[in-house]
């Protein structure tokens, strides 16, 4: 090997070797081993030094003598780390006393990088390009490179080589994206005809990106920008009907504190309802703080107040009932979890349905009261292309309520909402032909869809509903109710996403004063 030469390229004079292989270079810190720095960063008296370089040959004390090197070990003999000094070249950091190695001299000692002792030699710190690097790159940035310096035979190597690392080049694509705003309000007309409700229209205005703090600042801009862009939600409701009549204000904003999960609610309602044996009104507000702990699961708390004002009657022999009579203040506190996997709220084929409800009654009437409503649904079969589902329902409402209890809060069953086959709140406690309702809620629901056109437009159901009601809170097998049935369902689109539902069930078990309904229909209502 012939003789190699720094001092042109460095201004200082490296050990030359003849005729002997040279002992490899250290690194810079963070640099890749044994490429040469440029001229321009190489250390000196008028410059920075870099991290882990020795100075300029000024600094030393005594020249450095010329050391002869043995020939160079086989990889294998050379311990993972020793081979080749580090970049921070740390204080007394000896290369082995190898005879085979430095030909039998003494070992080579590096020291502080601006102190060399005596008779010690200092090599030149070296970079070498990372295999998936070019001589044009950068190092850590800033620090380029030239192309290795020292003309290593392939074969000989006197540090154990790093494994190669994939470090891939990040390029910034332009991407354009075209977005168009979208409608957030409505303006509805509708209506719904049901055999528990009756015939009731339905006029809703909704923006779901309201903004009430964003008042007009004149008047044409009452109905062109005023009250929106916060992103919350204003419903208005209003549903006059021959035996319902229900109006709704309420405000929603789903982001409270810029904080997804949690959300509030305030709301004002005016509700009367023509029963069989007394009319009911209610005019009262309601705030409610709700938190999405995940996708399919909420919690919420509610606070409602209202006046609750009872007339009418059809008789005043039941004194449950006469405790009623007049304007009553009711306050109720609610808790509620909510846990839903349904894949569609109207129709569901699969998932499941899980509401548990707590409330806790307090003003003129002091009474708890709990729920739980369960529904899963099983998909049987459907076709390749995922229509022509055909799904197994299986539904629960169980409920219990103090003995304080207003007979306005009481249980009620009987109707397409609850069991089937029975007039609206006619499977239900009656005491001198007065309906109480009860303290025990056990409702239950079999039910299998499927659908009997190709484009699923209508659907057969075939049910069976099964429950009681009673006064108390005991089960008596003799007020048990079981009603079989069947039913069509009917998608329409110009109606909205609830089907028209027609069910015809027939009662086979039944309380002696159940008032029997075997047709019961819904347009636009579910259950």
């Amino acid at each position: 090997m012939s003789q190699i030469t720094y001092a042109q390229q460095f201004g200082f004079a490296q050990p030359q070797v003849p005729n002997q292989g040279v002992l490899p270079p250290p690194t810079y810190p963070g640099a890749y081993p044994g490429a040469i720095p440029s001229t321009s960063q190489v250390p000196n008296a008028a410059s920075s030094t870099v991290p882990g370089a020795f100075p300029p040959p000024s600094v030393y004390a005594t020249p450095a003598p010329q050391p002869v090197f043995g020939t160079p070990a086989s990889p294998q003999s050379i311990p993972q780390g020793t081979g080749v000094p580090s970049a921070a070249y740390p204080v007394q950091n000896t290369y082995p006393n190898d005879p085979g190695l430095y030909g039998g001299g003494a070992p080579v000692t590096f020291g502080q990088p601006n102190v060399v002792p005596q008779n010690q030699v200092s090599p030149p710190t070296a970079f070498v390009p990372a295999p998936n690097q070019s001589p044009s790159d950068s190092i850590n940035g800033s620090i380029p490179f030239t192309q290795p310096a020292f003309p290593y035979e392939p074969s000989i190597s006197l540090a154990q080589p790093s494994a190669p690392t994939y470090s891939p080049r990040i390029r910034d694509v332009p991407v354009d994206v075209f977005v168009q705003e979208g409608n957030t309000g409505r303006f509805m007309l509708g209506g719904s005809v049901n055999s528990d409700l009756g015939v009731a229209g339905n006029i809703t205005l909704e923006e779901r990106n309201f903004d009430l703090f964003n008042f007009p600042k004149r008047p044409g801009e009452m109905f062109n920008g005023a009250f929106r862009g916060g992103g919350q939600n204003f419903r208005l409701e209003l549903v006059p009907g021959n035996q319902v009549q229900r109006y709704t204000i309420n405000w929603t904003e789903p982001n409270l504190f810029g904080y997804s999960p949690f959300s509030l609610s305030v709301g004002g309602f005016f509700f009367t309802r023509f029963y069989r044996d007394w009319t009911e009104q209610r005019l009262g507000g309601r705030v409610a703080l709700g938190y999405e702990v995940t996708p399919d699961l909420a919690l919420s708390t509610e606070l409602r107040a209202e006046d609750v004002n009872m007339s009418n009657f059809s008789n005043n022999s039941v004194a449950a009932l006469n405790r009623t009579a007049g304007s009553s203040d009711l306050y109720t506190g609610r808790v509620s979890l909510i846990h839903s996997t349904r894949d569609s709220p109207f129709m569901p084929t699969e998932g499941h349905y899980l509401e548990m409800i707590y409330d806790q009654g307090f003003g003129e009437f002091d009474f708890p009261r709990g729920q739980v409503n369960f529904s899963r649904y099983f998909l049987i079969r459907e076709r390749a292309d995922g229509t022509g589902r055909q799904t197994l329902t299986s539904a629960w409402r169980v409920g219990l309520s103090g003995s304080d209890t207003p007979i306005f809060e009481n249980f009620f069953a009987g109707g397409f909402s609850t069991l089937r086959g029975f007039r609206f709140r006619g499977a239900s406690p009656v005491e001198n032909n007065i309906q109480v309702g009860g303290r025990f809620q056990f409702i239950g629901s079999l039910e299998y869809l499927f659908p009997i056109t190709a484009d699923d437009m209508v659907r057969m159901v075939a049910f069976c509903d099964y429950g009681t009601i009673e006064q108390d809170i005991e089960f008596d097998w003799r007020n048990f109710r079981v009603a079989p049935g069947l039913g069509f369902r009917v998608a329409m689109p110009a109606l909205g996403p609830a089907p028209l539902a027609f069910d015809f069930a027939v009662p086979v078990q039944y309380a002696p004063d159940d008032q029997k309904q075997v047709f019961n229909f819904s347009v636009g209502v579910t259950r």
